[in-house]
């Protein structure tokens, strides 16, 4: 009888796969005020940039992500024309060639797009009804022009190149957001728990492409794969 493989368990649900969401410090929102001021700076285990605790013009309060230079008690401007790192633009409003992040996908929906830390896209072009922007991915995606952005660049770029040296660490990090860990290549298993895996040889790897409408069991890998080997 084989075994469940780790999207099946994943779809099944549990504490395996559930977030801590409770331990997080809430939503990351940009609200449509005049200004804001910066309250404190905190870090939560759901991001990985530092939070801004943000008090706005009329006393509500929210969520950041922290741009590089802020400190406690600056006071940012939301719209205008002003391009200072922290501050809040609407996208029409800002210069080509400008780094931005969290970028609302929608018009008010408080941001969604490059949110993490040492993170930023750039404005490449502007028209009457779309606004181009260069995400880290090095995609290329159209946005409405009175989506707002915040300018600069997002503070902790310095995260990934710290190593971890020792797994306990990997482990606690990953548990911190409950990702799965250890992920173990469907090649490197045995046949019962995995459509790839094999023999106790070098003959490693059965990769090799799925219908789209193959059943649970056996969907993984290249599935319904236009293409398949090196491209030339």
């Amino acid at each position: 009888m084989g075994k469940n493989l780790i999207q099946q368990r994943r779809g099944k649900g549990g504490q395996r796969f559930r977030a801590p969401d409770f331990r997080y410090k809430g939503d990351i929102k940009m609200l449509r005020k005049e200004s804001y001021t910066v309250k404190n700076l905190v870090r939560c285990p759901g991001h990985t940039a530092p939070l801004i605790e943000a008090e706005y013009n009329d006393k509500t309060k929210s969520l950041l992500v922290a741009p590089e230079g802020v400190a406690v008690g600056d006071t940012y401007n939301i719209g205008g024309n002003e391009v200072r790192a922290g501050n809040i633009l609407s996208l029409k409003d800002i210069p080509e060639g400008t780094s931005i992040f969290c970028i609302e996908a929608k018009p008010g929906d408080g941001g969604k797009f490059v949110r993490s830390s040492g993170g930023s896209a750039k404005l490449v072009s502007k028209t009457e009804k779309a606004v181009k922007v260069l995400l880290p991915s090095k995609k290329q995606k159209e946005f409405h022009p009175e989506c707002k952005a915040m300018i600069g660049i997002i503070a902790g770029s310095g995260r990934t190149e710290k190593p971890l040296l020792k797994a306990g660490k990997k482990h606690y990090l990953m548990k911190s957001r409950n990702k799965f860990y250890p992920i173990v290549s469907g090649t490197a298993m045995n046949a019962v728990a995995h459509p790839f895996g094999n023999k106790r040889t070098l003959r490693k790897s059965k990769n090799k492409p799925v219908s789209r409408n193959a059943p649970p069991g056996r969907k993984v890998g290249s599935i319904a794969a236009r293409r398949t080997g090196r491209k030339k």
